[in-house]
């Protein structure tokens, strides 16, 4: 405990007990016996005032012994009184500043957490907005998906009908090509025919013009279904152009929709990076945040501690007052004895 300043009642205590030990009272004696403390020119001036204070008591009338010794207990209790107070008047203004200090501390990390505190819902607000979007934007990627695959399916399918188209033109070209042959071979055969029997008797003539005219009659129906398979041709020819232009739309949407899913699948990995490090941002803070409530309860820990020494002084001050106030009362209680 750190001693106190150097004052006459200490210079004089110093001496009266280096004249108990029956030794002289000098300037570095009275300085060892207050430990080392004080000025030399100090405390030769308060010897000085003693030896004073002392002559003019003894060209004094001598006083009652119990007189000098109530003034000699008196001025020991006042010193006790001095020296118990200084030092508890030091703990408390070394208290008053560590709570000052800790006060402050608690104020910065008060304000620190609320910041964080913010940071932490601004992050946690900024988090549920991107994850909202990215909900959004994989409903908007399922949809084309979906629609992808609904136009897939649909050009799959004008694909089966070009497919169709196709090998009914191919049947009709068969048959066309079948009528023409039959039609040639027929010709061929009735001018056989007319050559073997232009040599006939000309009884017959009559009936080879009636054949002739039935083989004419089957031409003409020959020849109208020709015409009518060169219009089917032409029918499905111009449904074909028609079912290739449908297909090169279609295909035209497709890769509309490709390049749409191939943004909407980019906008989607960024969001997912954003999230990743929107959520790599909140672990540090809430570390931060962990490590500012940890700080806050050892500063808790050791206000605690202090007020637990602060109640241990005053209490230690208490008891320095109640044996202080012994003291000064034991000579009175002598007295009137």
């Amino acid at each position: 405990m750190a001693r106190g300043g150097v004052n006459k009642a200490v210079v004089q205590a110093a001496r009266l007990a280096i004249l108990a030990r029956g030794e002289n009272p000098s300037i570095d004696a009275v300085r060892i016996e207050m430990g080392n403390t004080g000025s030399k020119t100090t405390i030769h001036r308060y010897l000085k005032e003693l030896d004073n204070s002392i002559q003019r008591e003894e060209a004094e009338p001598a006083e009652p012994i119990n007189d000098e010794l109530l003034a000699l207990v008196s001025r020991l209790a006042q010193r006790l009184n001095e020296q118990a107070q200084e030092p508890i008047d030091q703990a408390r203004e070394q208290f008053e500043q560590q709570r000052k200090a800790l006060e402050t501390q608690l104020a910065a990390a008060q304000a620190a957490n609320t910041e964080l505190h913010q940071q932490y819902e601004i992050q946690s607000l900024a988090l549920t907005q991107e994850s909202e979007a990215l909900q959004e934007t994989r409903a908007m990627l399922q949809t084309e998906q979906t629609r992808n695959a609904g136009l897939n399916q649909a050009l799959a399918d004008f694909d089966l009908r070009l497919q169709d188209k196709d090998e009914q033109i191919r049947s009709l070209e068969e048959k066309h090509l079948h009528a023409r042959d039959a039609l040639e071979h027929y010709r061929n055969a009735v001018k056989e025919q007319r050559e073997q029997e232009h040599s006939r008797h000309e009884s017959q003539v009559q009936q080879l013009q009636m054949e002739l005219r039935q083989a004419q009659q089957s031409t003409l129906v020959r020849q109208d279904e020709i015409t009518q398979l060169h219009r089917d041709n032409e029918r499905l020819l111009t449904e074909n152009r028609g079912t290739l232009r449908e297909l090169s739309s279609m295909q035209e949407q497709l890769k509309q929709s490709n390049s749409r899913q191939d943004q909407l699948l980019e906008q989607a990995t960024r969001v997912d990076g954003e999230r990743t490090l929107l959520q790599e941002r909140l672990r540090v803070a809430l570390l931060e945040s962990q490590s500012l409530k940890r700080n806050i309860d050892e500063q808790s820990q050791l206000n605690k501690s202090l007020e637990i020494q602060l109640t241990k002084a005053q209490a230690d001050l208490e008891e320095s007052v109640r044996l202080a106030a012994v003291i000064a009362t034991a000579p009175d209680s002598a007295k009137d004895a």
